[in-house]
């Protein structure tokens, strides 16, 4: 049997791309290492434009009914917070939801699209030519091979998928170490965080009662990742921080993790592509990872299933690469700037969290720069034409009036392209000569455009005066026109 694509990682990144695959009918086989899924979750939180792409298809209403809004997010654990409430968004907070509930969910989206995961089967190695590539699997009944005309990895940093296909891991190696753990908390603190030239640690509050405490101190940095974290070992870090242990009890998870920076040299390799942590590993600063991976999927979904059905050359998946790596290299010195300011137990690094502790209480702006970026909302993918254009950038879920949604992103569900018609009075229903003709190249079909004619009742910087706006299907701006001035 040849597969469309076949996706190697069953984590929240290879779930969301299978199902966008799935949503247009692209024949997809996921194989998951795992022989079940994680009960611990090691990102904690999704950020206002992960809750955006879900919004697109219409998925966000189970997350955010589960989850936990914080209008704040955290930059190296600075006690200064950033201000999530003032971005322009249906979703100005981090959700914080673990990871396991993500992956449930996405999981159930998979399944009722037709898709299913395949547990226990392992990829082992993976070899490609001009029309396709195979992947060797230990399953448990034996070794197989699945012939496919597209591999995803989407199986982590140590992607076995990665490796075999020579693709590059540049970076920086673990020089300091973290801690992590869920536990019960009988006195837990007011405030997010607590640190001093000991050490730092973030406190989560967990919808099940439970808090994540994650941070370091001078000594927890020098040791192995590898080294078993014990109970009686956070505690004493935290004690030595803190002076209390916040009546710490009934431990569940204790971990630790690296600050180990590596970026893949290309996201695509021939017939071979990767996404989320596969493609980028950084120190969990921000809670980035898990967010970012997901938008490499939505990114990647729509090309790769428009060149799996025909609609448009492979040469479109090149462009995967170049939206996608810059973001994940913006990733890599955001985290890392943040490891400085967070897990840096120095009198010169306290001198740097209180410069930019009060840049940010003092400047609001420079605020929300750093929420922009935190939160994705502010990515916008290379485009040519003048600098007043909007293609490239990310389309916010403008009101419609005479639509048949009330908003933007519902007309995204079925994942086809929309060609907004934002016409002055009385100039509704005439489309510019060459709006229809742009789509239609850009989308590869029209039966992939769903063309609308309605009134915008929000506003939205850089959208007031757009004549025709054609949105991609991961919500970035194709194509527009300004509107006419005749």
């Amino acid at each position: 049997m040849v597969n469309d694509v076949v996706v190697v990682g069953a984590g929240p990144v290879g779930l969301l791309l299978a199902a966008e695959l799935r949503l247009v009918g692209v024949d997809v086989t996921v194989i998951e290492r795992a022989a079940a899924r994680s009960p611990h979750s090691k990102a904690l939180t999704l950020h206002p434009r992960s809750l955006e792409v879900l919004a697109m298809r219409g998925l966000a209403g189970p997350f955010v009914r589960e989850g936990v809004p914080v209008p704040t997010g955290h930059y190296g654990g600075l006690p200064v917070r950033l201000d999530f409430s003032v971005l322009d968004t249906r979703f100005p907070y981090t959700l914080v939801l673990p990871q396991l509930r993500t992956e449930q969910l996405l999981e159930e989206r998979l399944r009722a699209l037709g898709g299913e995961i395949h547990w226990r089967h392992r990829a082992l190695e993976v070899r490609q030519d001009a029309d396709g590539a195979e992947v060797d699997v230990a399953g448990p009944d034996g070794t197989y091979t699945l012939r496919a005309a597209w591999v995803v990895g989407c199986d982590g940093a140590g992607s076995a998928v990665r490796t075999s296909a020579g693709i590059d891991f540049p970076g920086t190696g673990t020089t300091a170490t973290g801690l992590l753990g869920d536990v019960v908390l009988d006195a837990p603190p007011s405030a997010p965080s607590v640190d001093n030239e000991y050490g730092g640690f973030l406190i989560v509050p967990l919808a099940d009662g439970h808090h994540r405490v994650a941070g370091s101190t001078r000594e927890s940095l020098t040791i192995p990742a590898d080294r078993p974290l014990t109970f009686e070992e956070l505690r004493g870090h935290m004690r030595q921080v803190a002076g209390t242990d916040f009546g710490m009890r009934a431990p569940r998870w204790l971990s630790r993790f690296g600050n180990a920076a590596r970026q893949a040299a290309r996201y695509r390799d021939g017939r071979v592509l990767l996404a989320g942590d596969a493609a980028h590993m950084h120190m969990p600063m921000g809670g980035q990872g898990l967010n970012v991976g997901l938008q490499d999927a939505f990114n990647l979904g729509w090309k790769l299933a428009a060149v799996c059905q025909g609609r448009a050359p492979d040469g479109l998946l090149d462009t995967y690469h170049a939206e996608r790596h810059p973001v994940g290299a913006a990733l890599l010195e955001n985290t890392q700037a943040q490891t400085v300011l967070g897990a840096t137990h120095t009198p010169d690094a306290q001198a740097l969290r209180s410069v930019f502790s009060r840049l940010l209480a003092a400047h609001p702006a420079v605020n929300r720069q750093f929420a922009g970026e935190l939160s994705a909302l502010d990515v916008a993918y290379p485009a040519d034409g003048a600098a007043d254009r909007l293609t490239g950038t990310r389309a916010p879920d403008l009101g419609l009036d005479g639509a048949p949604e009330p908003s933007l992103y519902p007309l995204l569900a079925d994942g086809r392209f929309v060609l907004l018609h934002l016409g002055a009075e009385g100039d509704a229903g005439r489309e510019p000569g060459d709006a229809l003709a742009a789509a239609g190249a850009i989308a590869g079909s029209p039966d992939r455009i769903r063309a609308v004619t309605a009134r915008p009742t929000t506003a939205h910087d850089g959208w007031a005066g757009r004549r025709t706006v054609l949105v991609r299907p991961d919500g970035h701006v194709a194509w527009d026109a300004a509107l006419s001035t005749k």
